[in-house]
């Protein structure tokens, strides 16, 4: 099963509801295959934005049944480690401290780890190591934000 497939089937029905769709990640495992979608909202998503739409996408998956063994769907809030999909993700985060796993290695390595600079929609370039690196979107496998729990811990100290 696509990515890009899933991706058809749910992003519309969280748009439907009223959340953002961040966007999914599908484990395929024979023994524990994971279904995550992550969705958000400018207040913040709770357990029953969740639960509406886990039953939600649960009753499409079942009718469109684009994944034929057994899996967990799971739906999440992008939490502080916020995982990036698209160059608007990038974009929106520019600047932020980002950790990206590839798929196949870039100059005999697949992990980096750096502030997010430029972004086309083929690539984005991050700060490694003090030289600038440009890894391809297509070659991404991964990508989370590095939260600052040091202002993070500051903002709420001062609250």
């Amino acid at each position: 099963m696509s990515v890009q497939k899933l991706n058809e089937i749910i992003q519309p029905l969280v748009e439907d509801l009223g959340y953002e769709f961040i966007g999914l990640e599908y484990n395929s495992n024979p023994k524990h295959s994971v279904l995550r979608v992550y969705i958000d909202k400018e207040e913040g998503v709770d357990v029953e934005d969740c639960a509406t739409v886990s039953r939600e996408a649960a009753a499409i998956l079942d009718v469109k049944d684009p994944i034929r063994s057994h899996y967990n769907l799971e739906v999440s809030s992008p939490g502080l480690e916020r995982p990036l999909f698209t160059p608007a993700h990038y974009r929106e985060f520019n600047g932020y401290e980002v950790k990206i796993t590839l798929y196949g290695p870039q100059d005999g390595r697949r992990k980096f780890q750096g502030a997010i600079g430029a972004v086309s929609e083929d690539g984005v370039t991050i700060e490694q190591d003090g030289s600038d690196v440009t890894l391809s979107l297509d070659n991404i496998a991964k990508a989370r934000l590095v939260p600052d729990y040091d202002a993070i811990l500051a903002e709420h100290n001062s609250k």
